[in-house]
């Protein structure tokens, strides 16, 4: 297929993915084993930084050299490469499930399964520096779904004229949020953005019209929020300056795979943490204090989330900058619970709406960072 005039950004990932090739090359006309060196992507690699309010990648890095243990690895990712680089070039998109199916024409090199094929994108992201959306790979999980006072600013796709999209006006339904989203533009006279864990909370907030009430942009995070979803986030906070609270159950999950994800982000995607993240977000969910407060229902914590809750305390950079998060989690293990959002509906339907969020929203000095 011949090749298209690429963008500016285009331009770039097509160089950085010439300059690894050129040198992998040079070593090899030198009879050089050919390597690759990688950021060690983990929570022990990063920091938090306060400042710009997220996680940073620090020094650590692994050499990929070409041995007898790592050639199909090694081959895997120069393939990825080559891949990326055609799908730059030609301006065609690949899901990352296509990415694993178009590798079984790669022979000896093929995935033995979608983990190791994500896990070879994974590793091309960070070495090159740039987003898999760059590379023109994107993910098949949903980005999220918006309603509210929201007029979300489109293209077409086949005739380039702008669109406006408006998230009052889906009925029962709301508006998805697409795979990529750098070129949306927004529309908002809201007050806030209210990111909601569940799907079911963000229905009953829709069914009880909060948007209206509240003057708000509701976002569903489906659980742990995917990339998409948390760039939609961070662009419309940004574009229009409006903060964002979280809304997630009080276990460790909720605190630290949802809400600390789309706060400051993740270990293992630290080389992208600051496209990636909402530093303006504020914890607004459930806490060990509301169990008491509002007498909810709740569950046994279990060995995971006891697990979970200690090695944050241990380990967690974000963690352990906030002394206001270590004593929730420390409160909530020696209560011995979690909690769901929906366990409020034991004081009625419409008393999350009515009451519960709207006393949290009055009383933002017992906000969690």
């Amino acid at each position: 297929m011949a090749r298209k005039k690429t963008t500016k950004g285009a331009d770039e990932v097509v160089h950085r993915i010439s300059t690894e090739a050129d040198a992998i090359y040079r070593r090899v006309k030198k009879r050089q084993k050919p390597q690759i060196k990688l950021p060690v992507r983990s929570l022990s690699n990063v920091r938090y930084r306060p400042k710009p309010g997220h996680f940073e990648i620090g020094a650590k890095s692994k050499t990929r050299t070409l041995t007898v243990n790592t050639v199909k690895t090694f081959a895997q990712s120069l393939k990825m490469l080559s891949m990326s680089k055609e799908l730059v070039e030609t301006e065609r998109n690949s899901t990352k499930r296509e990415a694993y199916y178009q590798a079984y024409n790669w022979g000896e090199a093929a995935f033995a399964g979608q983990d190791e094929s994500d896990a070879v994108m994974d590793d091309v992201e960070a070495l090159l520096g740039v987003n898999r959306e760059q590379m023109h790979f994107r993910a098949d999980e949903h980005g999220g779904e918006v309603a509210g006072r929201l007029i979300v600013i489109d293209r077409d796709r086949r005739t380039k004229q702008r669109i406006e999209i408006d998230c009052t006006k889906f009925g029962s339904g709301a508006y998805s949020v697409p795979t990529v989203v750098e070129e949306l533009q927004f529309k908002t006279d809201a007050k806030f953005v209210l990111a909601v864990e569940t799907k079911g909370m963000f229905e009953r907030l829709v069914e009880e019209d909060f948007f209206d009430k509240r003057e708000c942009v509701l976002v569903s995070m489906g659980g742990v929020p995917s990339r998409a979803c948390r760039r939609f986030i961070r662009r419309l906070a940004d574009a229009r300056r409006i903060p964002v609270y979280v809304f997630t159950d009080g276990d460790p999950y909720g605190y630290l795979n949802i809400y600390r994800t789309l706060k400051v982000g993740s270990g293992n995607a630290a080389h992208l943490n600051e496209f990636f993240c909402v530093p303006q977000a504020h914890f607004l969910g459930v806490t060990p204090e509301d169990v008491e407060r509002y007498e909810l229902p709740t569950h046994p914590l279990k060995e995971v989330d006891i697990k979970r809750a200690r090695d944050a305390l241990k380990n967690d950079p974000f963690i352990q900058h906030y002394k206001s998060w270590q004593k929730a989690l420390e409160k909530m293990l020696k209560m011995g619970v979690r909690v769901e959002q929906q366990a409020l509906a034991k004081h009625g339907l419409e008393y999350v709406a009515n009451t519960y969020l709207p006393e949290k929203l009055a009383a933002s000095d017992r906000f969690l960072p």
